[in-house]
């Protein structure tokens, strides 16, 4: 009832940018501009073990921070449709742009918030950005739609005060794919699609690469698919395997993207010349 009522007032009420504060307007076009530039590659410091390849479309300062936590805290639900495109340009990112992988379908796979942040939100930010993304994509010619797998098997203390070890720790083996989501997936996974996880923002990674430790541990029970290992334009190779296969049993590690990470994991990307990797090149 509470995500109803925001979604007609949104419709009804006049509102203010949630970057700003600019009246009569969701996101004004100059806030709109800090999520539509270059995604880049990220890596947090300490990097967790386990931490797929990860894109990200703007560094969570700025008005980028405010539109986030406006749509996440505060309801702001008609902030979902400019967030989905920022995250749609992470994922294409990490797709290797608009051609990459031959034109494979791609499967979003949302980070899930505990049952409880729903509840006190009234909404699930993550997955109504990744549905927003998801239409955003397929607006551009690119088959790809969500499919929500990954559950809490137990319940999480608050990340918020947590440092990077505490992270881990707090989350470690909190996330599976239930029985129920294994259909599906294979599903997917059989008919050549490119799974991507997503979220709306990374800050130490241990929710990627938990998130990711669930889904390679449910590839292993999907025996019939097999997908090589594809990092699209980057030099990076799976550790324990060749580059161009896995071992059986095991599908294709998940990249991910996000709509922004913490400015510092942008940093890291530079190297001695001053240049940083995006998609597709250098910048």
């Amino acid at each position: 009832m509470r995500g109803w009522w925001r979604e007609m007032a949104g419709l009804v009420l006049p509102g203010s940018c949630g970057g700003c504060g600019r009246p009569r307007t969701a996101l004004c076009p100059s806030c709109a501009v800090e999520l539509t530039g270059a995604a880049r590659r990220v890596r947090p410091a300490p990097e967790p073990p386990g931490l797929p390849v990860v894109f990200a479309a703007a560094a969570y300062e700025g008005a980028t921070r405010a539109v986030l936590l406006a749509h996440k805290e505060r309801g702001a639900l008609a902030l979902a449709g400019p967030l989905g495109t920022a995250l749609a340009g992470a994922v294409t990112a990490v797709a290797g742009g608009r051609g990459g992988l031959g034109g494979r379908p791609l499967l979003l796979v949302p980070v899930p918030s505990s049952r409880r942040s729903v509840r006190a939100r009234g909404h699930d930010p993550t997955r109504r950005i990744a549905l927003a993304a998801a239409g955003r994509l397929r607006r551009t010619g690119r088959a790809a739609r969500v499919l929500p797998v990954l559950r809490q098997r137990r319940e999480v203390a608050d990340q918020a005060g947590l440092g990077a070890r505490g992270r881990r720790a707090n989350l470690a083996g909190a996330l599976e794919v239930p029985a129920a989501g294994l259909g599906p997936l294979g599903e997917a996974l059989r008919a050549g699609a490119r799974v991507v996880l997503v979220d709306d923002l990374m800050t130490t990674g241990a929710s990627l690469a938990e998130a990711a430790r669930a889904l390679a541990a449910a590839g292993r029970g999907l025996r019939s698919v097999h997908r090589p290992f594809m990092y699209p334009g980057l030099p990076d190779r799976p550790k324990g395997g060749p580059a161009g296969g896995v071992t059986e049993g095991e599908f294709e590690q998940a990249a991910a993207a996000v709509v922004a990470s913490s400015p510092s994991s942008f940093e890291i990307n530079r190297n001695s010349r001053g240049t940083c990797v995006v998609a597709g090149g250098e910048r």
